[in-house]
Parts: C-alpha cells; structure tokens; sequence
C-alpha cells in the first residue's frame, strides 16, 4: 500500500478514530470529576495536590516523565492501535 492509499484510509477513518478519543476524553473527565468535589451550584472543586501533580505533568516532555506516568500515557496510545489496524488492513 503507498502513502496516498494510506493517506486516503486514514482521512476516511476520522470519525472511527474521534469515537476513541471521545471515549479516552470522557474516561478522564469521569476521573477529574469523581476526584473533585461538587458545590450546590454546580461547579467542581478539584483537590490542589491533583491539581499540582496535573500542572506538573503538563509543564513536563513526555521523557521527562516516570515510567508509570509513561506506561500511562503508552495504554491510551494502545486504545488507537487496534483501529488503525482494521483501518490500514481494510476491516
């Protein structure tokens, strides 16, 4: 297969690709959520320790990480890789 075909199927799979990254992005927002606190008002108070460690995590290169933070980056990676799979082999 050349680039242009793989270019073609990729482009023709954004939609199957966006349901994993929605899915990926609601996983975390349900975290962020179940790890804050919710006021009457509806707005969610997150600890500051969490919010420490998430502005370090921002500020820092992926090889800056620890492995487990790594491992975790790398296990959201691997939800794509069956997809993209099916979507190069024409499934």
């Amino acid at each position: 297969m050349n680039e242009d075909e793989i270019i073609r199927r990729l482009d023709n799979a954004v939609d199957r690709l966006a349901a994993i990254e929605h899915e990926r992005w609601a996983h975390w927002q349900a975290y962020m959520h179940e790890a804050g606190e919710r006021l009457p008002d509806g707005r969610l108070v997150l600890p500051a320790d969490q919010v420490a460690r998430w502005d370090r995590q921002i500020a820092t290169p992926f090889g800056g990480l620890g492995d487990d933070e790594k491992d975790s980056d790398r296990d959201q990676v691997r939800r794509y890789l069956p997809e993209i799979v099916a979507i190069l082999t024409g499934r």
